[in-house]
């Protein structure tokens, strides 16, 4: 069972290695990377059942003993975490069967897709902190290929600008755990959490923390360092913003999440007091942004922006509610932003435009689509009993618990900003007279449509089954209101 928590990133590794022999046969590698998602997607259920029932499993790589190999960890919060990205880069890639393009399916598109996964979930499933630090490059790499994939000079413009700052945060990323290094003298998670206790996180922590805060703020697009993020998304295809969307950003949130609940909780009244000032901060500026496009690309991409601020305002009260709403809000926004910008891709594939003033009338045409968002955008804002809810009633919930108020009120009002923002997509597309309209295969219409309709599915089962799935977020929810629980199994090997 050891080395089992390690199949869902060694079977997307592997895959994507396969995958670039058969760079011309594209019908084999649809197949097979549909296949090796559904497996990976079993397995990685199959570690989260495990870790519900057993404890935290780990391994470390060679026998070493631990803090001195490298050791993966599959806790509450990644086993969470992997499973979801798993099932969302199923659907996506499914979706793009019929809107990526021949051109772009032979030149990596998949192999790409299976090592940005590789990436993500080895970040969210390693319990070394340069590890972390590697598998980030590992994403960064493939999403570098995935954002100019089909060379559009909009894709070239926008990837330097994204290159440049992820360039910049690595580098940043790298100094960071080097000062870490030298107070501490460890890179294992758990034993740097022993380490900054022992000495009770002097001033040099505070000040790393900060560091590390503006790392992953950088790679989470925080306040005030999201300014690369909506045009840099805005440039590759659907099904590439999809995966971006629903994923990149999630692994700077979790690992602000990961350090902040396992490592800097001794100065609490600094360094989370600043989480909270800059999760609001991020909200505000979403907001603004969300509200003042008239592209239906750039209003999603904002709401990015916008639940980050929520989730890091969870994550900022210290406290198991506030904790767990910021997990469930988490996987709630992974599959509604890939749901979402699935949608959007039909909306501009039927009208041949992203700009909202030159559509209108398509509920007419096309009643399913209408119906469909309008169930995806109640869900983003939150309204019960979609998945946005429960996520977003625990964060408030754990806000008024640490005497937040005023800007656990500021949390509830940004969601009727929110319900605006992709209100405003449904009216301006979906009501009125006739838009600009193309001529639209029918059979490229189901094949984006069908996909895009089961992601939904999922979403609603999520927000309404959410008493089942309340177990698990409480697994999650313990681990990070409890560093030592994390630091008590793998320090003895995990289980």
């Amino acid at each position: 069972m050891i080395n089992f928590l390690l199949f869902p990133i060694l079977i997307t590794f592997f895959t994507g290695m396969v995958l670039m022999f058969l760079q011309k046969n594209i019908r084999l590698q649809r197949t097979i990377s549909l296949v090796a998602l559904f497996a990976a997607s079993v397995c990685a259920f199959l570690v989260m059942l495990k870790v519900h029932q057993d404890g935290i499993q780990s391994v470390t790589f060679g026998d070493w003993p631990v803090p001195f190999g490298i050791t993966m960890v599959a806790d509450g919060v990644s086993t969470l975490l992997v499973l979801t990205s798993l099932v969302l880069a199923f659907f996506i890639v499914w979706y793009g069967f019929a809107s990526i393009g021949e051109e772009r399916e032979r030149f990596f598109y998949y192999p790409g897709v299976m090592f940005i996964l590789t990436g993500v979930n080895g970040a969210f499933t390693t319990g070394d902190i340069f590890n972390l630090f590697v598998f980030f490059e590992v994403l960064l790499m493939s999403s570098y290929l995935l954002i100019v994939l089909g060379g559009e000079k909009g894709q070239l413009r926008e990837s330097i600008k994204y290159i440049l700052v992820n360039v910049i945060s690595s580098a940043l990323f790298v100094i960071a755990v080097a000062y870490l290094y030298s107070v501490i003298g460890t890179l294992n998670m758990a034993d740097i959490s022993v380490k900054i206790a022992e000495i009770n996180q002097p001033g040099i922590i505070t000040t790393i923390a900060v560091l590390f805060l503006m790392v992953f703020g950088l790679k989470a697009a925080i306040f005030p360092l999201y300014f690369w993020l909506p045009s840099s998304y805005a440039a590759p295809p659907i099904p590439v913003l999809a995966l971006f969307g629903a994923l990149l950003t999630k692994v700077g949130v979790y690992a602000i999440m990961r350090t902040y609940t396992l490592f800097f909780v001794h100065d609490l009244s600094y360094t989370h007091e600043l989480l909270l000032i800059l999760a609001v901060l991020t909200i505000a500026a979403g907001c603004i942004g969300a509200l003042a496009h008239f592209d239906v690309k750039q209003i999603i991409i904002y709401n990015i922006v916008i639940a980050v601020g929520v989730i890091l305002f969870g994550v900022a009260q210290m406290n198991f509610t506030g904790l767990e709403g910021a997990m469930f809000y988490l996987i709630h926004d992974m599959i509604i932003k890939a749901a979402l910008f699935m949608l959007v891709g039909i909306i501009v594939y039927v009208t041949g435009t992203s700009d909202l003033r030159k559509m209108g009338g398509l509920m007419k045409k096309y009643p399913a689509l209408g119906w469909f968002y309008l169930i995806a955008a109640f869900g983003l804002a939150g309204i019960p009993p979609l998945s946005g809810f429960v996520g977003k009633l625990l964060i408030v919930q754990g806000g008024f618990a640490a005497g937040n108020l005023w800007s656990s009120i500021f949390i509830l009002a940004s969601s009727l900003i929110v319900l605006l923002s992709v209100i405003r997509i449904f009216i301006y597309a979906f009501w009125g007279e006739g838009g600009q309209v193309v001529a639209v295969d029918k059979k490229v219409y189901n094949r984006l449509f069908f996909p895009t309709a089961l992601l939904i599915v999922v979403s609603i089962a999520y927000g309404i089954g959410a008493e089942w799935i309340t177990p698990f977020m409480d697994t999650a929810a313990r681990v990070l209101s409890d560093p030592s629980i994390y630091v008590n199994a793998v320090m003895k090997g995990g289980q």
